[in-house]
């Protein structure tokens, strides 16, 4: 597979060079500073992939070239920000980029509760405590049926069975320690530092993002899974004539975490969910992006086994995992560790990589190794939350050599760019 990193433009804290002296062929990001719903022109994109070309490596994936709430909800003028998303599709082939990592999330895109999770070796990771959020959902939110909905929500264990947990007891009972402080937290941690350069929804200088935020979820009244997935079927009918003139292989970024919260359906979840959206717009060039540590933070989901059912419609790979405890609250795990056994979906999608080869626009996979551990002082340089500099480095050595070994297992020639080149 080809290794990508996710990079956040020229303004990012972690530099192109930097990644070139750590083995990085292609590069992951987007045009950061196009506003939501505009058309990415052919000279912006041109010149950013100049740039990264500069340092000897290209422009992999775009991720992501957002799908507004619009399209996603179904709003009056979603067929005119279609069309705009047609242009910007046309324009990157046109520079020839031809993969697009995009999700189907309403309003909020991936989720956790504490962003620096002390782990016993002293390194920090992304945690996702369900009380927590739901705390965030029902005291903080304050949104209407939300304690209801906590009161119906079945938490499964990591054998992917309910466990029986009573989260709105805990709720409660986090209610009589909570201290402003922490909820500020928890408002920066799930509104803003994990959406602001995701989405572009939110940004840390908004006054008043809970009210946004309500603004926004209001936007989805009466969308439940039938009318996000009729929404989704509709935007990928429309743009498929132009990714099968361009070439462009679109590809959806599954739930994260994979189940519904906030009242808001959740369509990329599960072996089932995947299978719909797949045969909905049963296209090549619909597809998927192979997100282990989303998948894996879902106890229901056997993520070897959906690897194996869904290599040949991926054509982008996360390699990361996660561990889900007992009670259901789930964690990132090491890249050898986890639910998502990285070893075996090295070899599968390594496989794929081979059987796929002589496709001149697709014989790369690309793969990254998505968030990593923050350690060693990455927790005060000022990185986005998950995409430490050191820690994701780590990780990427870590998959290196699991590359490299399976590699040797297929007899598959297996190169290390910049020593010799």
């Amino acid at each position: 597979m080809e290794k990508t990193w996710r990079w956040f433009g020229k303004n990012d804290k972690i530099t192109l060079a930097m990644l070139k002296q750590i083995g990085v062929e292609g590069i992951v990001t987007a045009l950061h500073d196009v506003p939501l719903g505009e058309v990415w022109t052919r000279e912006k994109i041109h010149d950013l992939k100049t740039y990264i070309e500069g340092y000897g490596m290209r422009w992999s994936v775009v991720e992501s070239l957002p799908v507004t709430e619009t399209i996603k909800y179904g709003g009056p003028d979603r067929d005119s920000q279609i069309e705009i998303y047609k242009q910007s599709l046309r324009n990157l082939a046109a520079e020839g980029i031809h993969t697009v990592c995009y999700n189907f999330m309403p309003v909020l895109d991936w989720a956790r509760t504490d962003l620096l999770h002390l782990n016993p070796n002293g390194t920090y990771n992304l945690y996702f405590s369900i009380p927590e959020f739901a705390y965030f959902d029902i005291y903080i939110l304050k949104r209407d049926g939300a304690r209801d909905d906590w009161a119906k929500f079945q938490v499964l264990g990591p054998d992917g069975k309910p466990n029986g947990r009573d989260i709105l007891k805990e709720v409660d009972k986090l209610r009589e320690t909570m201290t402003p402080e922490a909820e500020h937290q928890l408002v920066e941690n799930i509104v803003i530092k994990t959406q602001g350069f995701v989405s572009g929804n939110f940004r840390e200088d908004d006054e008043h993002p809970i009210e946004l935020f309500r603004q926004l979820l209001a936007l989805y009244k009466g969308i439940g899974r039938d009318e996000l997935r009729a929404n989704m079927k509709y935007f990928l009918e429309a743009i498929m004539p132009v990714c099968n003139e361009c070439s462009m292989y679109m590809c959806v970024h599954p739930d994260d975490p994979p189940f519904q919260i906030l009242g808001l359906p959740r369509i990329v979840t599960s072996d089932a969910d995947i299978d719909w959206f797949l045969h909905a717009v049963d296209d090549p060039h619909n597809g998927l992006t192979f997100c282990a540590g989303s998948l894996s933070a879902g106890a229901q989901n056997n993520v070897v086994e959906l690897a194996r059912k869904y290599a040949s419609r991926t054509w982008f790979v996360h390699l990361r995992s996660c561990h889900v405890f007992d009670n259901g609250d789930f964690t990132e795990a090491s890249h050898l560790g986890g639910r998502a056994d990285i070893i075996e979906l090295a070899r599968i999608f390594e496989k794929e990589e081979m059987r796929r080869a002589e496709d001149p626009v697709i014989e790369h996979l690309p793969m990254r190794v998505d968030h990593g551990m923050t350690m060693l002082g990455d927790e005060a340089r000022g990185y986005n939350a998950g995409y430490s500099f050191l820690g994701r480095m780590f990780a990427m050595g870590q998959v290196q050599g699991i590359i490299a070994t399976v590699d040797r297992e297929l007899g598959k020639p297996f190169h290390q760019p910049g020593f010799f080149d």
